[in-house]
């Protein structure tokens, strides 16, 4: 299902004082699937295959407005040039998914394989990994939310919108049209719940309060909204407009604001109103038709993990003990004079705290390409409703324009700041992407989304920060494992809830075995988890995958071990599943 909203923001999520990382799961949309477009025939498969691949890449991107305009600055120069003014559609049909599946993996099938380099195989081998998921994905498409509580539509657009960049004229326009096509975009958005709920399978009424909060919060804003200030903001930058071009153009997406997005989030609570009460579960994926199979699948989209449900509860137990004895071996500090430690730590400066961690990450990875940086805030009104921090992927041809998001009201302290900004900068999502970019990878790459990969690795980076603060190495020690099993039992409760279908009960006695007993804190992760199936494993299950790699990489290195020449594998790989992961690290060491 096309999500443009979730492929292009890498956000946090907190939960009182512990942090668990997300970002809504994307699958490659049914635009690139359309039956394979012709190639030119020739000796060189190398360029054949580049070929097809880039036509694949614009025609996916230029599938809507919001896709095209943040994946490239340019799209001239991809030969992309009078693309329709759209948000795309949730009205897509299963079999003609299939179909396009299935025509794309007979394209594929028409390249030799062994006549491509590794980079292209890399490439070949991801495409038609991507594809036999979107074929299964194919029959439980209606079991999708895309009014998800942690990423969801109602909350991540008027992010997306407010983050559109305005290089030019021609990008005013379109972004004022596109505010006009909100209307539609949103009726397809509820035809889509109404099918679900003819189905049986609408959220859960609490999920449904939610939602309906979170679009009356953006509401509430009036003409505080920050649609009206960031776009005078942008538009202030364009210097081919006169001041009475601008002025013309503020009073438009004023109007548009009013009378387009408005009265599309109304329809949408009034929507979201009257299917309340159609939801026939109010627990876990396990109870519905299907639903463990359903969950197995997004266990294994959402991690990126070849391993069944069963061996990722395995693996985050095992992790779990090997956390604990770690602790167990800090002797003479307790758990909680680190965090004592923690809550001042005498870093609060967002733009100082990302440059100690850029120079402090030079001897484990490799030299990150030089980017510009900008730290903004989440304004005020909608501190609640959304993530403490996410980062703002840049487009492929612009990736030194960066932007980072830090929600204030969440920050419960300077170690908490400090870690959320390795999580989203340095070494996480922005130290990745621009990293990867510099790489200089097939355009293909940056439209697949594998979030086990991405959020794995900023959890990763974020784990790893904590021996970079102004701690002693046991406070970071107590900190750094005590964050990572509460990592672990939320994606534990996930599987328990989903797959094994504990009810809040279950829930309840599963987090009292650990010491958490506090019941409005265990109603909050219940309700959490149910409205996000498989979100906490991309963070969790990823991060143990890359600890999992790692230990293999230590093993066949032996004393040759190097930390940078790990990261630097990994990171040449690029976002894939980890089984794909695992065998191109190699290659590209071996390079």
């Amino acid at each position: 299902m096309p999500s443009f909203v979730s492929r292009y923001i890498k956000s946090i999520q907190s939960y009182r004082t512990h942090r668990i990382c997300s970002i809504a799961a994307l699958s490659i949309a049914a635009g690139l699937l359309a039956a394979g477009c012709a190639v030119e025939t020739g000796t060189d498969e190398n360029a054949r295959f580049e070929q097809y691949t880039r036509e694949l890449f614009c025609r996916e991107t230029a599938s809507n407005t919001v896709s095209l305009h943040y994946t490239l600055k340019e799209p001239e120069k991809y030969g992309i040039t009078e693309t329709p003014v759209t948000f795309g559609s949730f009205d897509i049909d299963a079999e003609a998914v299939k179909a396009s599946s299935e025509n794309m993996q007979q394209a594929l099938r028409g390249f030799n394989y062994d006549g491509l380099d590794t980079q292209n195989k890399l490439t070949y081998d991801i495409l038609n990994y991507q594809l036999k998921m979107m074929e299964k994905s194919a029959d439980y498409m209606v079991y999708e939310e895309p009014l998800g509580l942690v990423s969801g539509v109602q909350t991540q657009l008027p992010v997306v919108l407010s983050e559109y960049q305005f290089y030019d004229r021609q990008d005013v326009e379109d972004y004022l049209a596109l505010l006009e096509t909100t209307g539609d975009y949103f009726d397809s958005l509820i035809r889509f719940e109404n099918k679900k709920a003819r189905e049986g399978l609408f959220m859960a009424d609490y999920a449904a309060d939610t939602v309906i909060d979170q679009c009356r919060a953006f509401l509430d804003m009036g003409d505080g909204n920050y649609l009206y200030s960031t776009f005078v903001d942008r538009i202030e930058k364009i210097n081919e407009l006169t001041d009475k071009e601008k002025s013309d153009y503020i009073q438009e997406n004023a109007l548009a604001v009013r009378d387009c997005i408005f009265p599309a989030y109304e329809k949408l609570v009034s929507a979201v109103e009257d299917l309340k009460g159609s939801g026939k579960n109010e627990k876990g994926l396990a109870y519905l038709p299907e639903g463990k199979e359903y969950y197995e699948l997004l266990a294994e989209q959402s991690s990126g993990s070849d391993r069944s449900v069963e061996e990722m509860e395995d693996l985050a137990r095992r992790q779990i003990t090997d956390d604990i004895e770690a602790m167990e071996q800090v002797l003479g500090i307790t758990a909680g004079e680190a965090e004592e430690a923690a809550a001042s730590i005498g870093q609060d400066d967002a733009e100082l705290i990302l440059a100690h961690l850029k120079q402090g990450i030079r001897n484990a990875f490799p030299e990150p390409p030089e980017t510009a940086l900008e730290v903004k805030y989440v304004p005020e009104e909608m501190e609640e409703h959304l993530s403490p921090a996410f980062y703002m992927i840049p487009a492929i041809d612009n990736t030194h324009e960066n932007v980072i998001y830090i929600n204030q009201a969440h920050m419960g302290n300077d170690l908490t700041l400090f870690t959320t900004l390795a999580h989203e900068g340095y070494p996480g999502h922005l130290y990745q992407t621009v990293y990867y970019e510099s790489t200089d990878p097939d355009p293909i790459r940056n439209v697949l989304d594998f979030g086990g990969y991405v959020e794995g690795w900023a959890t990763y980076a974020e784990m790893g920060s904590y021996y970079l603060a102004p701690l002693s190495k046991e406070q970071a020690v107590i900190l750094q494992k005590n964050s990572s099993v509460i990592l672990a039992l939320y994606a534990l409760a996930d599987m328990g809830i989903h797959y094994e279908g504990w009810d809040r009960m279950d829930t309840v006695a599963f987090f009292a075995n650990y010491g958490i007993t506090d019941a409005e804190t265990v109603e909050e992760i219940y309700e959490l988890i149910i409205g996000s199936p498989a979100n906490y494993l991309k963070y969790y299950i990823g991060y143990v995958e890359f600890l999992e790699l790692k230990k293999e990489w230590m093993n066949e290195k032996g004393n040759d071990f190097s930390q940078k020449e790990f990261h630097e594998a990994v990171l040449d790989v690029g976002p894939a599943p980890f089984e794909i992961v695992e065998e191109y690290m190699w290659k590209m060491d071996a390079e």
